[in-house]
């Protein structure tokens, strides 16, 4: 699913060695689907919100506007987050990791604050038990983040991912 954007019009050449490393050029390291992982947290107080992707046209918006855009692999589509629910993300701050190929955005939340299609403040709300090799017995446990807001009403019946 190689993306539309041609990333070279966008963003230099991915640097290698050194240069890509402590070098001041930002090159991202888009993936083979022309992709980059970006983990959204909570400006505030460091909570992990949500994690999605990039293209080169979703990373430059962002830079550009200082409103989160993303690149939703379900749907095949650019997003800006909140364009439909309201739940903003004003980006005060990104990261870039060592090898260029992730991203962190430090966000104020829009709307009810919630970050997660399914209406909760982040998408990390179940917890992995640990201690136990996985079964077909092994069950999720729920962090206690419970919806701020009904996700049928905001995005309609049989709503999906939307990362």
């Amino acid at each position: 699913m190689s993306q539309n954007t041609n990333t070279s019009t966008l963003f230099p050449a991915p640097q290698s060695g050194a240069e890509l490393e402590e070098g001041t050029c930002l090159s991202p390291r888009f993936n083979t689907d022309g992709l980059i992982t970006c983990v959204a947290v909570d400006a505030h107080n460091g909570e992990v919100l949500m994690l999605a992707h990039m293209n080169a046209e979703a990373l430059a918006l962002t830079m550009k506007t200082g409103e989160a855009h993303y690149f939703s692999r379900s749907r095949n589509k650019l997003w800006k987050k909140g364009e439909s629910s309201g739940h903003t993300q004003k980006v005060l701050e990104m990261r870039i990791d060592c090898d260029q190929d992730a991203v962190i955005i430090k966000v104020e939340m829009g709307g009810t604050g919630a970050a997660c299609h399914t209406g909760r403040r982040s998408c990390f709300y179940r917890t992995v038990p640990l201690g136990a090799a996985p079964s077909k017995e092994t069950r999720l446990g729920f962090t206690g983040d419970e919806p701020r807001f009904d996700p049928a009403a905001v995005y309609g019946e049989g709503h999906g991912h939307n990362h």
